[in-house]
């Protein structure tokens, strides 16, 4: 009787990035949370990305890959390591370009809450949406909506309409009413109009404090009991959203903000910043004109062969805590994915001595 060959013929859909380097980014996000681990709930954030940043940066370096960091902690003059533009890995194997967070979430860390990650994507050369250090803003929903526009053309969610029409379409897509829809959103000022929107369209609101790139993810996963982020927030945040949404079949849209005008600041401040960023933003390509663009999955990630890898490092949307056993060993829970579509949640015990602690379950 023939069997399905779901392994064979997945495996052979995984490109070289994927099949050769997607185990071994798994560990450099697992060293970048355990060591993010050992500062949680000390108050200070910016010594835990310190060490996370480090440890991050000291596995990519012994990865035989020639990276490009594009996603980043900020330009060179800002950041000591994994600064946008160096250059990461042995400089053997396959060319990437790499998008990373060594520590999403870093007052969540400081202060003990849930929902902090390390996250790293790669994709081949270009494959990476090199953008600037401002504002996307954005909206994240799972497959079924994918779906869903699919069968039906007119029927799309779409940045500039009326946030009930875009529910509206992710309740039918889902078979769900409007009233049992969850959206995530940070709690920010800025978005004081749209949460009230949301409320007043019947769904349901779950505000974050920080960090609204795994909840994006989790859009992708049924029975995470998230079924839509918006709002604007980091740019790379949204990239690394991107990358797993493309590998899970669901959609990331939107635009590219300034800060200033997303936080409804005076004409004065707006220009202020303008003048501030717009020679970087020309290098880039981007015009003022051209921060109005819609942007789309494809767009901050056109790569053909994408990997994500997250750690959490406390507890997540569907992700476990790192759990420290004393002496540096650690247990930490991890989900990666490439471009194939397979999806891993990996529970990885690190022992140094057996003995002195026994694995156990």
């Amino acid at each position: 009787m023939p069997h399905p060959k779901t392994v064979e013929e997945m495996t052979e859909c995984a490109g070289p990035i994927e099949c050769d380097v997607l185990p071994k980014l798994i560990q450099v996000t697992e060293a970048a949370a355990i060591a993010a681990a050992y500062q949680m709930g000390r108050g200070d954030k910016n010594f835990a990305d310190q060490v996370a940043v480090a440890a991050m940066r000291r596995m990519l370096n012994k990865l035989d890959i020639k990276g490009i960091i594009k996603i980043g902690e900020g330009e060179r003059d800002e950041a000591p390591m994994l600064f946008i533009g160096e250059e990461v890995g042995t400089g053997k194997g396959v060319e990437v370009d790499i998008a990373v967070d060594p520590l999403e979430g870093t007052n969540l860390t400081a202060d003990g809450c849930p929902g902090s990650v390390a996250v790293m994507a790669m994709a081949e050369r270009g494959g990476i949406f090199h953008g600037p250090d401002i504002y996307i803003d954005k909206i994240v929903v799972g497959p079924d909506v994918v779906k869903y526009e699919n069968e039906h053309p007119y029927e799309k969610i779409d940045l500039d309409a009326p946030v009930r029409r875009n529910l509206e379409i992710v309740a039918k897509a889902l078979g769900r009413s409007i009233k049992e829809i969850v959206v995530v959103i940070l709690d920010r000022p800025r978005h004081a109009q749209k949460i009230t929107e949301i409320r007043e369209a019947g769904a349901r609101v779950r505000l974050v404090s920080d960090g609204d790139l795994m909840p994006g993810v989790a859009t992708g996963i049924r029975g995470s009991g998230i079924h839509v982020v918006m709002g604007a927030g980091g740019s790379g945040e949204a990239v690394l959203t991107a990358a797993a949404t493309k590998a899970l079949g669901g959609k990331i849209i939107g635009r590219l903000v300034l800060p200033s005008v997303a936080n409804g600041m005076p004409r004065e401040k707006i220009d202020a910043e303008i003048e501030e960023k717009l020679p970087r933003l020309e290098k880039m390509g981007i015009t003022l004109e051209s921060l109005n663009e819609i942007m789309d999955t494809d767009k901050l990630v056109p790569g053909k062969d994408v990997i994500f890898s997250a750690t959490a490092v406390t507890p997540g949307h569907f992700l476990h805590e790192v759990s420290l056993f004393g002496s540096g060993d650690a247990r930490v829970h991890t989900i990666s994915m490439g471009s194939s579509g397979a999806v891993k949640f990996t529970d990885s015990i690190y022992i140094k001595d057996k003995q002195k602690n026994p694995l156990y379950l």
